[in-house]
């Protein structure tokens, strides 16, 4: 009776994020490749869904796939020390839309590659800095060429 209750609990968490997500029950079946009847039958607790159908219903919500293991009974909760991701964290928020969570994390993951950007060049101009003390000619031949125009 236990595991239909975590069956019933499951069904009504993986609703209440497709509801928080703005998105109908088809249009879920649709992107996670989940038929329509069998994700109605998962939310009302009448299925206990695969780990593989859990990570394709979560990719569609963009939530953590792990969140839905672990309330399926499938994985044990993470203690708290564990590593949390900024992403993760913003894919298993109920409170945003699938939206607001894809806006997200295309802002913070733009941020992290212009960073690591900014990262290789600084380690790049370190490595070139002893090459670059000296004056180059370029900035020789612009001051003599600034001179002869005078």
């Amino acid at each position: 009776m236990s595991s239909r209750l975590d069956v019933a609990a499951l069904g009504a968490y993986i609703r209440e994020q497709r509801e928080a997500a703005e998105v109908s029950l088809r249009q879920l079946a649709e992107v996670s490749g989940v038929s329509n009847p069998y994700l109605s039958q998962i939310e009302r607790g009448l299925r206990n869904p695969s780990a593989e159908i859990l990570g394709q219903i979560a990719k569609a919500l963009r939530i953590s796939a792990e969140t839905l293991y672990v309330r399926a009974g499938l994985l044990d909760e993470r203690d708290e020390s564990d590593d949390i991701t900024v992403a993760s964290v913003i894919a298993a928020d109920p409170l945003l839309t699938e939206r607001q969570r894809g806006a997200l994390l295309d802002i913070y993951s733009s941020f992290v590659s212009e960073n690591a950007a900014r990262q290789r060049e600084h380690a790049q101009s370190e490595q070139d800095e002893p090459e670059t003390s000296a004056p180059s000619r370029g900035t020789k031949s612009r001051r003599t060429t600034a001179a002869k125009t005078r």
